[in-house]
């Protein structure tokens, strides 16, 4: 296929790590008012994050959660607050929880998209990283400290491990690193053990693979590792020759529904800039709630300069970013999360 390497660069969703700026000053001193702040408000269940109504909306973007100005440019060119905020953690990288109290400050339900590896520049095969090290208890005092911080964070956090493993552009493909099949899903089901042992029972698990295009000839359900192991499904897709949204997810959706009955969730949504993206986002929200197994949405808000393979954002020219904010007013979105500063 003529524009092969173009699909598998755009599907692959790869990104630089984003900058961290508007942190906190550590050494800050606060005054005897300041101290006197409202006690810090309960912390939503599980149950509560699971059974919300209405689409999600979410945002993948350089500097949020960190800096709550960037998050109030973006929900004012959107039109509407961001409900669920995902970043990057690799597994050179420790658990962050500033990522969760600065998401919930906004509002947000965080999603960390963890990826077992040590970054792009060392490769789409990496056999430090191999699913049978995973499998085989390598790894597990990482992942013992990365589930207990999780755990002590005590707010709901989606994990979305290990992500588009269908494909063959991430060193945790079956077909890299001397990964073999069924590896995967063994991997998965370790990693998820360990946090049930150590009582991180606060963790959405999110399993997200990438829409069948570039990858037509590989099954889904050998990768899945079963209900008991998912909360959400996953879908990565961009639009990329397409022209309407149904192109881009429908064939795959109709291959999960033959897998699983979870909750879906696009979790890295864009499209490729051209004078037709407008129309595609003006479709995509009239597309949304004719499909109601599919939950909510993350938008990829990165330009090629923040890491993005294209310029995916919404707001990369006033025709998207209108298109957005009049596409998005006919959801009904969901709520922010109960017990959340900002809802």
């Amino acid at each position: 296929m003529v524009v092969n390497g173009l699909i598998l660069a755009v599907i692959s969703g790869w990104l630089l790590k984003p900058s961290i700026t508007d942190l906190p000053n550590p050494t800050a001193t606060f005054s005897a008012k300041a101290s006197q702040a409202p006690a810090t408000p309960p912390v939503p269940t599980m149950a509560e994050i699971m059974s919300w109504s209405g689409q999600r909306f979410g945002l993948s973007t350089p500097d949020v959660p960190w800096s709550s100005v960037r998050f109030e440019e973006l929900s004012g060119s959107a039109g509407a607050r961001p409900t669920m905020i995902m970043n990057f953690t690799k597994w050179t990288e420790e658990f962050r929880p500033d990522v969760v109290t600065r998401s919930y400050e906004l509002g947000a339900i965080p999603i960390i998209s963890w990826e077992p590896w040590a970054g792009i520049d060392k490769g789409t095969s990496q056999p430090a990283y191999a699913l049978s090290k995973i499998e085989n208890g390598d790894f597990d005092p990482y992942i013992t400290r990365f589930a207990t911080a999780v755990r002590d964070a005590k707010w709901p956090v989606a994990i979305r491990f290990a992500h588009e493993m269908n494909g063959n552009w991430y060193p945790w493909s079956e077909r890299r690193s001397g990964n073999e099949e069924g590896e995967y899903v063994r991997a998965w089901r370790h990693v998820h053990d360990i946090f049930t042992t150590v009582g991180a029972t606060n963790t959405i698990w999110l399993w997200s693979p990438n829409i069948l295009r570039p990858v037509p000839d590989v099954s889904l359900s050998p990768l899945y590792p079963g209900d008991m192991y998912v909360d959400w499904v996953g879908l990565v897709g961009y639009a990329v020759p397409e022209r309407t949204a149904a192109p881009v997810f429908e064939p795959t959706l109709t291959a999960l529904s033959t897998v699983t009955r979870k909750p879906i969730l696009i979790t890295e949504t864009g499209v490729l800039p051209s004078s037709r993206a407008a129309n595609w986002i003006k479709d995509f929200f009239q597309w949304l709630p004719k499909h109601p197994e599919v939950v909510g949405f993350v938008w990829f808000e990165y330009s090629k300069a923040e890491g993005g393979t294209q310029d995916w954002r919404f707001t990369a020219t006033p025709g998207s970013t209108n298109a957005f904010r009049a596409g998005i007013t006919n959801l009904e979105l969901a709520p922010a999360p109960a017990g959340t500063r900002s809802g």
